[in-house]
């Protein structure tokens, strides 16, 4: 079928409109920042556990946030001048009882400090009186072994534990040292990622600004296809009733042709099926007329007689030797097939493919039509492009840039000038840590030593008086022990003590708070730096207290690595609202798109001629063919009797007569029926030429006589359909114009937004990225906590430690000297008294 082939080849070529995919601007260049803020402390990392858990024994409070508020509004001020005041006492007790812990460990630490030395006179003074083991002489006790042994064990565990004190602080001196080179690479990380920072922020702005193209592009990309774009919406909208209109007079089209189809089978297999029950009317006349003279015989005559019965019995069946379906009665449909002939000399496809063609042009006549509208939508492009380019200009963004660049580079610098004092500063530190730990050093050799001395050159079987001289050396170098203890532990413990009030009260005030952020909720206490602002960070920088910047938000921020912009609320200084307001370029756009007229009146979809050929199609009778006698032929057998079975009753019947002329006659004619029947019915019965031509002529009734039912009212439907879908067309297509032209306008305007959403999603998230700034607090934790802070109070914990242990070692090395040194006299025994003088 052409004209069905030709139909679909249309629908093919009609425009079909696609989705807008989103635009692609690409990833903002970005440079990578060097600086990673993570410090793993390694082995070390278990003394400062250690330490965090001693202090949290010291101090197991949380963080007094609102004591740390009250007290930093009130400066120390009202709390210096007016003490005495009720709440001010009561702010000074929770202060105490908050410090508590570190008050009870200092003042402890305190009295060592003045006790020792005190302690240490008085026993000098009164080993000088010979008491307090200062005289020279040994009682013998039986129990001496076990007793120099427990004491032995007891000091020697102690010199460990004071050795493992001093290791530990010796640890943390060297680890403070090696991490100065650590801490510069930090410091160098940082500042050059505020140099990356401040030389990619123009050319990731920059990029931003270009990328305008991107949905420039595609804007002047969708103008140049208006005609597909929006032309094929409105042909798609107009579709939906020309397209089903225009279905319906084609296939009335191909109604036509298969009905002058079915007429010209009905007229072929008419002619066939009259030709052959022609032939068997006749043959039938002849046997009928045959039969009728035999039965003329005079022996049929004589009404009493068997043989008249019979004659009259044979008579009376020859009325049922005829055809059954006369196909010569029905009527002939050369009248219908000549008047669909000459309604078909009108090619109606052809017409609707015309009319089709007319409406598929619908995109070049938007095209056409629009190009003004499409002339005013590039100036407004241009125009944008223009503004958008110098009202960044008017941003000092890249002078800013230049000032903090130079501020980084002279800042850079200075620490670099700085970092010779600080190596000189941390040798001084160095040396008095180092100073302090000799000092302990010094007494554990004097341990050490004396220990070892008096464990070789103890005899056991020597006097006290006799005793060796490795063994007196063992005792003396205790005893010098002792006195270096005396000497150096009230100093020892006096720097632990003040390391451990400074260090501790750092690490639970600062260092814990900053790595929980309640440090940043007192930061960002309303009030707290100026009374009459509530944010400090947008008072110094915007003179706009009231905004909702704080430190724990700045600082989120910036650990997410999200733009400066956003970070710090910049909109208060480059308002980049104002340079994205698309309500200004929307309404210039709209403007012009309401200059869209599209005029359709000039397509048809079916002229007047294709109408008329309809109507004449109505008009051609096939309404008025006898579809029921048709039907009733063609249900009716060929011959109104079995010609067989009338043959075999006639020669029944001849049986039944005297030989003579009549009996032979009858079965002669008999014998010519089964003749007929065999060369004739059984053909029309069997054969493919009148089979073919019955079911032919059967399907071609039946499909006429379906076509002709309500015909004028299909017809009247097609047409109905047809001058809609003409009147939509010509008449209302302005509101279908005006919706698809809103839409359109919405996609170009769609581009604009779809730029502008990914320029504010790129300054809040790629654009000046501020890792930089939180790195640089999360370096100054490292630095300031981890390094120095955790050092120095494993430092003063180890040291500590040693010094506490000085107190058992100082009581166990007078003790254990007694049994290393020589005495002057002893205890003798006298046999007469049985005991010891």
């Amino acid at each position: 079928m052409l004209w069905r082939a030709a139909f679909a080849l249309a629908l093919l070529l009609l425009p079909h409109t696609e989705p807008r995919t989103p635009l692609d601007f690409g990833l903002v260049p970005g440079g990578v920042y060097d600086t990673v803020a993570h410090y793993e402390p390694g082995p070390i990392g278990l003394l400062f556990n250690m330490v965090h858990a001693f202090l949290h024994v010291v101090q197991p409070n949380p963080f007094p946030e609102d004591l740390v508020i009250r007290v930093a509004k009130d400066k120390f001020g009202a709390i210096k001048s007016e003490y005495q005041k009720p709440e001010n006492i009561v702010l000074t007790l929770q202060v105490i009882y908050y410090e508590i812990g570190f008050v009870v460990c200092a003042a402890l630490g305190l009295l060592f400090v003045v006790l020792l030395p005190l302690v240490g006179l008085l026993f000098c003074m009164c080993r000088c009186c010979d008491n307090c083991g200062g005289e020279m002489h040994q009682r013998q006790r039986k129990n001496a072994d076990c007793q120099r042994g427990l004491l032995t064990t007891l000091l020697l565990t102690t010199t460990f534990i004071i050795t493992a004190g001093v290791l530990c602080a010796y640890a943390a001196n060297q680890h403070l040292s090696s991490q100065l080179k650590t801490m510069r690479r930090l410091v160098n990380n940082n500042l050059r990622d505020l140099h990356t920072f401040a030389n990619d922020t123009p050319v990731q702005i920059d990029y931003l600004i270009n990328q305008y193209d991107t949905a420039k592009d595609q804007v002047l990309c969708d103008l140049d296809n208006v005609g597909v774009l929006l032309g094929g919406r409105i042909h798609e909208e107009l579709g939906k009733e020309v397209q089903p209109a225009l279905d319906g007079v084609l296939n009335m089209a191909g109604v036509m042709r298969d009905t002058k189809e079915a007429l010209e089978n009905v007229s072929v297999t008419l002619e066939t099926l009259q030709e052959g029950t022609g032939k068997l009317q006749f043959n039938l006349s002849v046997v009928r007329a045959g039969l009728s003279n035999a039965l003329s015989d005079p022996a049929c005559a004589d009404t009493l007689s068997p043989t008249a019965q019979i004659c009259r019995s044979i008579r009376s069946s020859l009325a049922q030797l005829e055809i059954s379906a006369n196909y010569s009665g029905l009527p002939d449909v050369t009248d219908q097939l000549n008047k669909v002939n000459e309604v078909l000399k009108t090619d109606l496809s052809l017409t609707v493919q015309r009319g089709l063609l007319a409406f598929n042009d619908t995109p070049t006549m938007v095209t056409d039509q629009t190009r003004n509208v499409a002339e005013g939508v590039r100036g407004i492009l241009d125009g944008i492009g223009s503004n958008i380019t110098s009202f960044s200009r008017l941003f000092p963004i890249q002078s800013s840039l230049n000032n903090f660049t130079v501020f980084i580079s002279h800042t850079h610098s200075r620490i670099e000038d700085i970092y010779p004092e600080i190596d000189q500063i941390d040798f001084y530190r160095w040396i008095c840590c180092i100073t302090l730990c000799c000092m302990v050093v010094l007494i554990l050799s004097f341990n050490f030593l004396g220990l070892l001395c008096g464990i070789l050159g103890f005899d056991r079987h020597a006097s006290p008086t006799t005793r060796g001289c490795v063994s007196n050396t063992g005792g003396n170098l205790l005893m010098a022990g002792v006195g270096f203890s005396f000497l150096f532990s009230w100093v020892l413990m006096g720097v632990v003590t003040a390391t451990f009030v400074v260090g501790g009260n750092l690490e639970k005030l600062v260092c814990e708070p900053f790595n929980s952020r309640q440090l940043f909720k007192v930061l960002d206490t309303p009030h707290l730096v100026n009374p009459t602002w509530r944010n400090f960070i947008p008072g110094y920088l915007y003179n706009d207290p009231d905004m909702d910047l704080t430190v724990e938000n700045v600082y989120s921020n910036c650990k997410e690595n999200r733009g400066i912009y956003s970070a710090l609320h910049l909109d208060k200084l480059f308002n980049i609202s104002a340079l994205l307001n698309t309500s200004v370029y929307t309404k210039d756009m709209a403007q012009k798109f309401e200059g869209v007229k599209v005029d359709l009146r000039s397509i048809i979809l079916l002229d007047s001629e294709g109408k008329e050929n309809l109507i004449s199609f109505t008009e051609t009778g096939i309404g008025e063919i006898n579809f029921a006698a048709y039907l009733e032929e063609l249900n009716k057998g060929v011959t109104r009797v079995d010609l067989l079975s009338f043959a075999s009753n006639l020669d029944t019947q001849a049986e039944q007569l005297s030989k003579g002329s009549l009996q032979t006659s009858i079965k002669g004619h008999a014998n010519t029926l089964r003749q007929i029947y065999s060369h004739q019915v059984v053909s029309i019965q069997q054969s493919m030429k009148y089979v073919r031509a019955r079911n032919t002529l059967n399907q071609s009734i039946r499909f006429l006589e379906r076509t002709s039912s309500d015909l004028s009212n299909k017809v009247s439907e097609v047409l109905t359909a047809v001058n809609a879908a003409q009147y939509l067309i010509s008449q209302n297509a302005t509101f279908i114009v005006n919706q698809e032209t809103e839409k359109y306008k919405q996609t170009i305007i769609g581009y604009f937004k779809q730029y502008i959403d990914w320029v504010k999603t790129s300054l809040e998230m790629e654009v000046a990225t501020c890792k930089p700034l939180s790195n640089i607090m999360d370096t100054a934790d490292i630095l300031a906590c981890s390094f120095l802070l955790d050092s120095m109070n494993t430092f003063w914990f180890g040291l500590g430690c040693s010094t506490l242990f000085l107190l058992p070692s100082i009581i166990l090395s007078v003790r254990l000297a007694k049994f290393y040194r020589r005495m002057d006299t002893e205890d003798v025994y006298d046999d007469s008294i049985g005991t010891w003088n």
